[in-house]
């Protein structure tokens, strides 16, 4: 007797609970920080270094989440680590509504990359592994999973400008405890167990030699270095060209809404991505995105950067598992997914903080924009390069 094969309804449900994940863990925590950064920097006198330097930590704990991902998930489940991190980053985001100390706002940021890593490496196996069930439509499922943070972004956006306005200078605290609300109610249908959810085996996993994908991971780790500065800073610059609070949310809801389109502009690519080329041309999208700013500040420049770095992002993300899955047996998938992620992590980790230190010294986020643009073009031309792996 064959196994029934789950409706396409059924799987795509399953993928957009699943994405409620990624949208708390990086989609409102990891990136809301940017809208928030300006009032907080502005409020708690901090430099830009400062201010790289939690984007610094928290690059950190999700470098230490991606660590030990799957081997948590060997041992308790891929959709426990889910819900785990999950409620890891609702909890960190609670604590950065609490407390103004620096070092207590460090923890939480770390405590926030730490959750993000582990729903995010997990939650992007468990996606593949849903998607197997319809091979044809498994590049379009992966990447309703990746358009997840799109819908934390979105919401972020719409939220943390208006309130900053609302209740004025220094209220960046608020920001946070309303986020850390919405996100409660966000992982709600993460609560209860969805399909495929069942652990990795607990066997060992296939081997992942690292020398013939050394290429592609020097692609992964220069976007990784490179995407953070424009995320981290774009608000704040926005501001200083004369941005108010519905310039500032229109821009990063543009972010945001545009990763919803990924999952039907990029599919065609994702579905040939053995080799590198996938991630050369999403990230030399994304590149593009990123190096619009420099040519002015106009708000329909400005909205296109936006617009075009948004649809590229995630997409990137979504490269390298697709390339995983079409190089690597399930069982390595999970160690697979996490060495990337770990590159990946690598390079955020040391981004925000250069980045901010270019800042200081040359008192211009321009100079930090055109690093971000450079790296990412450097990374999408490697990854040309890369072949599949036999």
């Amino acid at each position: 007797m064959t196994a029934k094969i789950p409706s396409s309804p059924a799987l795509v449900r399953q993928i957009l609970i699943l994405s409620l994940a990624p949208a708390i863990g990086l989609g409102v925590g990891r990136f809301a920080y940017s809208l928030v950064l300006p009032d907080m920097r502005d409020a708690l006198h901090w430099s830009y270094s400062s201010a790289g330097l939690l984007n610094t930590i928290n690059a950190g704990g999700y470098l230490a989440g991606a660590l030990v991902t799957a081997r948590l998930s060997r041992r308790f489940g891929l959709f426990a680590v889910v819900r785990a991190g999950t409620i890891a980053c609702v909890v960190s985001l609670l604590i950065c509504g609490l407390s103004a100390n620096f070092a207590v706002l460090n923890f939480a940021r770390l405590l926030t990359g730490f959750g993000a890593a582990l729903a995010f490496v997990a939650g992007g196996a468990l996606a593949v592994t849903i998607g197997q069930a319809q091979p044809a439509r498994s590049s379009f499922l992966l990447s309703l999973f990746y358009a997840g943070p799109g819908l934390g972004i979105v919401l972020s956006g719409l939220m943390a400008p208006f309130l900053l306005q609302a209740f004025g200078p220094g209220s960046w605290w608020i920001v946070w405890l309303a986020l850390a609300a919405v996100c409660s109610l966000l992982a709600l249908p993460l609560l209860s167990p969805i399909a495929a959810s069942a652990g990795v085996s607990r066997a060992a996993p296939s081997e992942v030699p690292l020398r013939p994908i050394a290429i592609y991971l020097v692609s992964y780790f220069l976007f990784g270095a490179g995407y953070i500065a424009y995320m981290t800073f774009m608000i704040a610059y926005v501001r200083d060209f004369g941005g108010d609070a519905r310039a500032q949310s229109a821009f990063w809801c543009l972010i945001g809404a545009s990763a919803f389109a990924s999952p039907w502009v990029w599919r065609g690519v994702l579905a040939r991505g053995h080799g590198g080329s996938a991630m050369a041309i999403i990230l030399g999208v994304n590149a593009v995105g990123a190096a619009m700013p420099l040519f002015g500040h106009s708000p329909v420049l400005l909205g296109a950067s936006a617009l075009v770095f948004g649809v590229a992002f995630f997409a990137v993300v979504a490269s390298t598992t697709a390339f995983v899955r079409l190089n690597y047996p399930p069982d390595a998938w999970p160690k697979a997914i996490a060495i990337v992620t770990i590159v990946f992590g690598i390079g955020q980790t040391l981004g925000p903080i250069v980045v901010g230190a270019i800042s200081d010294a040359t008192h211009s986020l321009t100079s930090a924009l055109v690093v971000s643009a450079a790296t990412l073009g450097v990374g999408a031309m490697l990854a040309a390069f890369q072949k599949p792996v036999r």
